[in-house]
């Protein structure tokens, strides 16, 4: 008889955790899933070699790590790493443009946890501030981290995110998913939002939260084409060496171009680059006789393809979500550089860049050019600043983060 009593007791217990876990579930599936758009160079990368001979003074196998801050040991100088990830580019016309890249003979390179936070280091304040809230990691807050190398219409990006979101609505109880997004990501979630249908997004996308969104380029990065950037700490090389390796690694990038201040947005509003040699200078609406009078012809042919690659401007290009957009202001920029002359991989002194207003990344041009999906017809569009916030301290910024919370809360707008 006792056996039976405490059998039943038991049982009585099992069914009670049972509806606790479903409560919990519940509550978990009730809350807006994110999924988060790193910044450039902020997903981290697995590189491995296997008998390269691109470079023959480095390694000829092994492997490394890239992202920003990493701080993972390797065998590769920073300037071995420029030269394994500079893209090969073949030239046939009769090849579509988007495959025409390719690594270098004998690297491969793939995401590190792909869909995880632990793929994207750099944002553990918002994670903690939306686990502060009820959310968990990899299960409503995940990443569609990327190659930053790359644009979003390579190697199945799009493919590869509507998985992802599609995944992540399901796994919370078929809640529609808010894309929250960080500088060069932004470009990568509008060119996933401007190709897909308009059943698609009714179904799976709750909203479009970018932040410091990167939508027509900035003009430092005609500068790096010639003076070249660490991305590890986001650092000008202090030696020729390091400055051509990397200066000759963003030239192969498609995305390098794609993130340059597009002419049609910018015209000639701020010089880019001054060749102090020449006397000459350059707005980004000059791109193609800058390229043509530093002998960069396959520059000047990419530059064609990318700039202005994400569309955004034009009614047809807006995303047709509701948009809260976030942008920091008041703080000196960096927009380009004054170098000696065209030459590709020059160390540049402080005090030859050229600034101007914006968020200590972006200019106000970038950051503002978004204002045009006020537009949108139906779907709520706010656009905040926050001045003095700095381009890297708007992801963890107090006063984002509560209107991200409360964005996360709300509705989607009903506009079919």
């Amino acid at each position: 008889m006792r056996g039976k009593v405490w059998a039943r007791i038991a049982l009585v217990t099992l069914v009670a955790l049972a509806g606790l876990n479903g409560v919990a579930d519940a509550a978990q599936s009730s809350r807006t899933p994110v999924v988060l758009f790193p910044a450039f160079h902020f997903t981290k990368l697995q590189v491995d070699v296997r008998n390269q001979r691109t470079a023959p003074e480095c390694p000829a196998s092994g492997s490394f790590q890239d992202w920003f801050l990493n701080d993972t040991p390797t065998s590769y100088s920073q300037v071995c790493q420029d030269k394994l990830l500079t893209l090969r580019y073949n030239a046939n016309p009769y090849v579509p443009m988007s495959m025409r890249f390719a690594e270098q003979q004998g690297v491969s390179v793939n995401i590190i946890d792909y869909g995880k936070t632990s793929s994207a280091p750099f944002y553990e304040d918002l994670y903690q501030r939306l686990e502060a809230e009820g959310y968990v990691r990899d299960r409503n807050i995940r990443v569609a981290g990327y190659d930053s190398r790359l644009t979003p219409d390579m190697r199945n990006f799009v493919g590869r995110t509507v998985q992802l979101i599609e995944d992540t609505y399901r796994a919370n109880g078929n809640q529609r998913v808010e894309l929250l997004a960080h500088s060069n990501g932004p470009l990568y979630a509008q060119y996933l939002l401007t190709h897909v249908s308009d059943s698609w997004k009714r179904k799976y996308i709750h909203g479009f939260t970018p932040i410091a969104g990167n939508f027509p380029g900035q003009g430092i990065v005609y500068s790096v084409f010639f003076t070249g950037l660490n991305t590890i700490d986001f650092t000008h090389p202090t030696t020729a060496e390091n400055a051509e390796s990397s200066a000759k690694m963003f030239l192969s990038l498609p995305s390098s171009y794609m993130s340059s201040s597009d002419p049609d947005v910018f015209g000639d509003r701020e010089v880019v680059v001054g060749d102090l040699s020449t006397g000459k200078s350059y707005t980004p609406r000059d791109y193609r006789r800058l390229f043509s009078d530093a002998h960069l012809p396959q520059a000047s042919a990419l530059a064609d393809q990318y700039l202005g690659f994400v569309r955004f401007t034009n009614s047809r290009d807006f995303p047709d979500v509701d948009v809260h957009a976030e942008k920091g202001s008041g703080l000196p920029t960096a927009v380009g550089a004054n170098l000696d002359n065209l030459h590709v991989g020059q160390v540049i002194p402080d005090d030859r860049f050229l600034f101007r207003d914006g968020d200590a990344n972006q200019e106000d041009i970038t950051n503002e050019a978004v204002a045009v999906w006020s537009r949108m017809r139906c779907f709520r569009f706010s656009l905040t600043d926050n001045p003095g916030v700095d381009h890297f301290s708007l992801v963890s910024n107090t006063d984002v983060l509560n209107r991200l919370v409360a964005t996360l809360g709300t509705r989607p707008t009903n506009c079919h």
